[in-house]
């Protein structure tokens, strides 16, 4: 199976003073296609990993490589251009536009892309919804969503662009054992039936002993 992506000796070090240095010489391999999970401890640098993966920050020094291509030394544009083509995120928090319904917020990326968004384009959000069990729920506001359900939209939302990769930081971690269970296997789902590329940050044991691979990190080195 190939790579999707690749991290070589990452480290990444922050402030100029006082210096704390939260990765240590990261080296990682995630193959396309492939369902992940990273667990550690508060602090452990899972979301600064997680971070330099979906190019939302870039390692003080190393390389990544996504799809055999070097991204790290990439201008913001073109690091922006890719994040909004090629990876989909799904949070704690869902961070959903309440002033908008279902259907618009799974629109947003491709709004992003586009201020015009045709039929094809609806539809396929429509799809999306009816992927997460909301099909019935597009035309309702934020508000009148439980949190299980917003956090489903933020899920179709993240596959709006069809993405290659899925980040999700803590998705679970606002929700009962029985949304939790759900937005699992949401996401396997869409991992059989599409292909995409999972890594979940969590702290629910019992979502990462589901997972293909899991990925433990301690005081920013990769334990096993």
């Amino acid at each position: 199976m190939d790579s999707i992506i690749e991290l070589t000796n990452i480290n990444k070090i922050y402030g100029k003073r006082v210096k704390t240095q939260v990765l240590n010489n990261i080296n990682l391999s995630i193959d396309e296609g492939s369902f992940n999970s990273i667990i550690g401890e508060s602090g452990s640098g899972k979301t600064s990993l997680l971070n330099i993966i979906g190019m939302l920050d870039k390692p003080t020094s190393g390389q990544v490589e996504m799809a055999g291509k070097r991204i790290d030394k990439m201008s913001r544009r073109s690091l922006a251009s890719i994040r909004n083509k090629e990876i989909g995120f799904v949070f704690q928090f869902h961070y959903l536009l309440p002033e908008f319904n279902a259907i618009e917020n799974v629109l947003m990326p491709q709004t992003i892309r586009s201020l015009f968004c045709g039929r094809k384009t609806r539809e396929r959000a429509k799809e999306l919804l009816e992927l997460v069990g909301l099909s019935a729920f597009k035309q309702k506001k934020v508000y009148d969503l439980s949190g299980g359900e917003q956090q489903r939209v933020a899920i179709a939302r993240s596959l709006m662009n069809n993405p290659k990769i899925i980040l999700a930081d803590e998705p679970t971690g606002n929700l009962d054992s029985h949304a939790s269970e759900s937005i699992y296997n949401i996401f396997r789902d869409i991992n059989k039936r599409l292909g995409t590329t999972f890594i979940v940050i969590t702290h629910d044991e019992r979502i990462a002993i589901k997972t293909d691979r899991v990925i433990e990190i301690k005081d920013g080195i990769i334990t096993s």
